[in-house]
């Protein structure tokens, strides 16, 4: 689903990403781990396409990004990526329902479409009975869990989560992560999970420590249900 070859990326004399490698495949869930400052949030931004590498090569779903001219970049991470913000990024004067009916809108699709995939998908995080709430009258977990619906409605072959649970706390991080975790598998959807939060890899399938411009495994696939 996203293969990732040689990245490098410089800002002034500092090298950020050097001849970095990465392969993720269908419905895996891989968590990037690291320090601040090395580099996690500009990874997602490559692979998104909001910035450009010094050098590498990504593909995503089989379409090299470096032969994408911005417009083609826009439609791209429109059908196909899913985000997922520390911050949730939830619009104040939108509800629940509306919020994740966004990415639909910008698709194009149908009223009555959009309707019932999003109701769908807020069902599924467990808000089928706030969906018309207005983000001041839900928690913090439930605006991460309608940043989720938002992120999966429009079923993305990629979910790119940058410290999605940061302003959560612990119990409510786990819970959010699984549902994030589940729902991406469900739609076998790539995910990649960027947080400095060992504990918040733990739904991940692989976790990999992005170092001085490098990725290394952390920790191995993640165990198996009993």
């Amino acid at each position: 689903m996203l293969s990732i070859s040689g990245l490098v990326k410089r800002y002034d004399a500092r090298t950020i990403l050097d001849a970095l490698s990465l392969v993720v495949e269908p419905g895996e869930v891989v968590a990037i781990v690291g320090e601040s400052g090395t580099g996690k949030s500009t990874l997602l931004n490559l692979i998104a396409g909001l910035e450009s590498p010094d050098a590498g090569r990504i593909e995503l779903a089989g379409t090299d990004l470096a032969t994408l001219d911005d417009d083609a970049r826009t439609r791209l991470r429109r059908q196909a990526i899913g985000f997922v913000f520390q911050a949730f990024h939830i619009i104040p004067h939108l509800t629940a329902l509306e919020n994740t009916v966004l990415p639909l809108v910008l698709l194009g699709l149908g009223a009555q479409e959009r309707h019932e995939r999003a109701t769908h998908m807020l069902e599924a995080v467990g808000l089928g009975e706030r969906s018309h709430a207005m983000p001041r009258e839900l928690s913090g977990g439930e605006l991460q869990r309608v940043a989720i619906a938002r992120a999966l409605v429009h079923r993305p072959a990629l979910v790119l989560a940058d410290e999605p649970t940061g302003n959560l706390d612990p119990d409510t991080a786990q819970s959010v992560l699984a549902l994030l975790a589940a729902g991406a598998r469900a739609g076998n959807a790539s995910t990649i999970l960027v947080t400095h939060s060992e504990a918040a890899a733990r739904s991940a399938d692989r976790v990999l420590r992005l170092a001085r411009g490098q990725l290394a495994v952390s920790h191995g696939p993640r165990a198996p249900a009993p």
